[in-house]
């Protein structure tokens, strides 16, 4: 079935206000003052009835005591009894609705009516406790959102005008200026532009292309402001589905969640049943049997045994987990990926765009008989010539004080440039460059396997620069932090040359790495990895080629801030501040929210099991029903918004 298109705009006034249960009630929107005013209005009542029992106020008997519990129990109970009757008519019968309705509407029945208004009214606190929860949890991942590209600068009546990307059509122009993401696919329509696709392609070096070419979205305006003619609308974009992914994120269920969903619909109807038995069968047992204390006990028993507190509490759990990765920069597609991340002991990661920048920097300098600086003044002279992405990046060393020009340079294809620099034959390139003009390089330059910019000044060897990709500030404590939380077996894949990945691989202190891998040359390392079935395994990557893999993986993990739209739409979790640590963090987020699922389901169970007793035996009033059924639903609510409090360092 088709998918519908998400509107940006429309986020904050569709989804982002509502959840309901899987019978379909509507909670509505927790952070307006309205919703708090039914429970406001029965509180206030209840208490003052209270008190006007507790004083024995005269005027307070009969029919004004009924009608007074009556109006306090509407607000708050008719919402309740409405949901039950509506499911009944769709032939959902035992529903949590119906078993309230029941007991409260039976408390009435035998003169108990402040216990019936307060089994409401705290179910209705317990509702807006939820409300807000959820509510938070939702705009932690809208905020998280946010940071995505808003605005398109597209050219209209004759000027550029700053527009939504939603509000972009296909056949514009649009400009893009230096250093901001390309917000739309389109084709470029300036001469020539630099972009860092490494998120897209998964190559360290920076993309030159020239008119007409294709750009995608996601892409870095590197150089120089660039136009570009629409190709595709907002709706299909990266954006757009993760927005999509969001909205639907809940309908991923985990296993756990799924199984208490179940068992709370074979569980509830067998819990009328033998209420039923608690009221009828002392009859034949018991001498002194007074069917409105067996009613009450059976009231009591219906009260203790509503799944409210499973069926509220377990789902928000696993939505405080959703809300706590969000935010902190991860977006996982479902409560399913929670659980799925505890069990990973195996984690297949990318290299360029993952756990280096994938951009160039100067990683070494050397020289020979020359100072540094003045070293670097001769081949930065050279290099201002070129737009070659290297040139960029030792461009990049520092400001030029003293200015020198480099004049009558020429291209030599293949090797490098040559020029002249302050009355200096400058020579800068490779290899095959210094032994062509029989210039003798160092035996050391053999061993680097990273780029390597070599210059000779004057026909004598001066000195080179090391080019590299940069690791990100995070990779290392990433990799020492995954052994120290269980993941145990880490290797890494890449399509980069194989002696760079084991040179990066050696920096990380990861043991297992295989460089020059095409994508199918991934999906078959780790399709070997499942034949185990001990290994539970995850994929990290970025780009178009990483897609396959993602798919394949038991958790697919992908840098969602540069992430290509194939990647981001393959994988279960989504880092969307491509920070490797995260992961890590995302770990540790699943762990504490499975925790905390676990400790509601054993409080929810324990303080039930006890009450009921208690209850069956008339040692329990309707008070503690409350408590064991919306008392523990509300401490389960409460433990489960833990997990947006909590630091994960």
């Amino acid at each position: 079935m088709k998918k519908k298109k998400v509107n940006l705009r429309d986020l904050k006034s569709n989804s982002e206000t509502k959840h309901s249960h899987d019978d379909g009630h509507d909670h509505g929107d927790g952070s307006a003052f309205k919703t708090y005013i039914p429970a406001i209005i029965s509180f206030t009542m209840l208490i003052v009835g209270i008190g006007l029992d507790f004083f024995d106020i005269s005027f307070f008997k009969d029919w004004v005591r009924i009608a007074w519990y009556s109006i306090a129990y509407l607000p708050v109970g008719f919402p309740v009894v409405k949901e039950g009757w509506n499911s009944i008519k769709k032939g959902d019968v035992f529903t949590e609705f119906f078993l309230m309705s029941i007991a409260t509407i039976g408390a009435f029945v035998i003169g108990e009516y402040p216990e019936g208004v307060a089994v409401m009214l705290f179910y209705a606190v317990g509702e807006l406790f939820q409300n807000a929860a959820v509510n938070r949890a939702k705009g932690n991942i809208k905020a998280l959102l946010d940071v995505r590209p808003k605005e398109a600068n597209v050219y209209r009546d004759g000027d550029y005008k700053s527009v939504s990307p939603e509000d972009v059509n296909i056949g514009e122009k649009i400009q893009i200026r230096v250093g901001e993401k390309i917000p739309l696919d389109g084709i470029l329509l300036s001469e020539k532009a630099s972009l860092n696709t490494a998120a897209l392609t998964g190559e360290s070096k920076p993309d030159s292309i020239l008119k007409e070419a294709k750009v995608y979205a996601g892409s870095i305006n590197l150089e120089s402001v660039i136009e570009v003619e629409v190709t595709n609308k907002f709706e299909d974009s990266s954006i757009a589905r993760i927005l999509d992914l969001v909205q639907n994120a809940t309908a991923r269920k985990s296993k756990t969640e799924l199984f208490i969903r179940q068992f709370a619909r074979i569980y509830t109807p067998i819990v009328v049943f033998l209420a039923i038995g608690v009221t009828f069968l002392p009859y034949f047992f018991v001498e002194d049997y007074v069917f409105r204390d067996w009613l009450y006990r059976a009231l009591i028993f219906l009260v203790i045994s509503c799944p409210c507190a499973l069926v509220i509490s377990i789902p928000l759990g696993y939505f405080g987990g959703l809300g706590a990765a969000s935010k902190n920069g991860i977006l996982f597609k479902g409560a399913s990926f929670l659980d799925a991340i505890t069990k990973i002991n195996t984690l297949v990661m990318d290299k360029t765009g993952t756990v280096t920048k994938g951009v160039f920097n100067i990683k070494d300098i050397k020289t020979t008989g020359w100072e540094e600086s003045e070293f670097m003044k001769y081949l930065m002279a050279m290099e201002e010539q070129s737009t070659h992405p290297i040139a960029k990046a030792i461009m990049e060393y520092q400001e030029n004080e003293e200015d020198f020009e480099a004049k009558e340079v020429s291209e030599i294809a293949g090797k490098g440039l040559k020029g002249i620099v302050n009355g200096k034959t400058v020579l800068v390139g490779n290899k095959a460059l210094m032994t062509a003009n029989n210039i003798g390089v160092p035996s050391e330059t053999k061993s680097i396997v990273e780029s390597i910019v070599l210059v000779a000044i004057d026909n004598q060897f001066a000195g080179y620069v090391v080019i590299a990709d940069e690791l990100k500030e995070d990779a290392r404590e990433t990799i020492t932090t995954l052994h120290k939380v269980g993941v145990k077996n880490i290797m890494m894949l890449s399509g980069d040359k194989d002696s760079i990945t084991q040179q990066v691989a050696k920096e990380l202190n990861i043991e297992n790495a295989k460089g020059g891998l095409l994508p199918e040359d991934k999906l078959n390392e780790v399709e070997a990895l499942k034949q185990n079935p001990k290994n539970k395994v995850a994929f990290i990557g970025d780009g178009i080629n990483d897609a396959p893999v993602l798919a394949a993986s038991n958790v697919g993990i992908a840098m969602g801030g540069l992430g290509s739209d194939v990647a981001i739409e393959t994988a279960d979790v989504i880092i969307q501040t491509d920070q490797p640590s995260k992961v890590v963090r995302a770990i540790k987020i699943s762990r504490s929210t499975r925790k905390i699922v676990w400790q509601n389901i054993i409080l929810a169970f324990g303080v039930k099991v006890i009450v009921l007793i208690l209850g069956a035996g008339g040692l329990a009033t309707m008070w503690e029903a409350v408590f064991a059924d919306v008392g523990v639903a509300l401490l389960a609510i409460l433990n489960a918004v833990r997990l947006q409090r909590m630091k994960w360092s």
